[in-house]
């Protein structure tokens, strides 16, 4: 944790009080004109990151507060990235400095800050292509919390013969939990939950149409789900991500602890 380094550098006489005043005082948020007040901090308080939700924002404040997070950590996630804030993003940014997602609607910035791997691992699966862009939000969010992704993308309940044949995935990588993004009926959670033994997160998506389009009829069948799983909200990628991360990041300490007392 930050505030145990900067009590530590206290008792060592590495730094005076008044510098270790403004590094915990610091430890709150950073105001970003009128605009933000950034959780510098919440990643250190909470496990999980701070980010920004492009979505709403003007292009240049996406790129504002970004600067301001890299200054403190080193790194910022970007969810919901349109055309706008891509252009500024790719103007203000060297294109060594973004990692973008497979629908380049997600992003991370970074200064070469790399994140510290937890041994912790999460796969991320969709049902059907149009599931991608959210799972890709979640499998971002997932790794840079520190956690190994595993993909497994198209395997939907239309032609479960795919899924079947992507288990091996599974049975190798050895995932702490899984994500499962499904749109229309969202049958597949259910099924991968009854074929494996680690924490199953529903992540319903807005495809489909008609009658409990956009995302409903796959939060309710979910939520009705007849084997174990826990669900997040429609498009919930980030939230999906982070529950994940935080369940394998768990097992993957657990996993440490039990090692050492070997």
């Amino acid at each position: 944790m930050k505030l145990e380094k900067i009590l530590e550098q206290i008792k060592n006489g590495e730094i005076d009080l008044e510098t270790a005043k403004a590094s915990i005082s610091s430890m709150g948020y950073t105001p970003v004109s009128e605009i933000a007040k950034i959780d510098t901090c919440r990643r250190h308080r909470t496990g999980i990151m701070e980010a920004i939700l492009a979505e709403g924002k003007k292009p240049h404040d996406v790129v504002d507060i970004a600067n301001v997070q890299i200054t403190a950590t080193g790194r910022v996630l970007i969810t919901r990235i349109g055309k706008e804030h891509k252009d500024a993003l790719e103007v203000s940014f060297a294109p060594e400095q973004i990692d973008w997602s497979l629908n380049g609607t997600t992003a991370v910035v970074h200064n070469n800050t790399p994140v510290t791997r937890t041994g912790g691992v999460v796969a991320i699966i969709t049902a059907g292509t149009a599931d991608i862009p959210v799972a890709e939000e979640a499998r971002m969010v997932a790794s840079e919390m520190g956690c190994d992704t595993l993909a497994i993308y198209d395997v939907g309940v239309a032609g479960l013969h795919r899924l079947v044949g992507e288990m091996h995935k599974l049975q190798e990588r050895r995932p702490d939990s899984i994500i499962v993004a499904a749109g229309r009926e969202g049958t597949l959670p259910t099924i991968v939950s009854g074929l494996v033994d680690v924490p199953v997160i529903g992540l319903p998506v807005s495809t489909g149409y008609g009658a409990g389009g956009k995302g409903k009829a796959a939060m309710f069948s979910m939520l009705q789900s007849c084997s174990v799983i826990s669900v997040v909200n429609i498009d919930a990628g980030f939230v999906a991500g982070a529950f994940a991360a935080r369940i394998a990041n768990t097992v993957a300490e657990a996993r440490k602890q039990s090692g050492d007392c070997e």
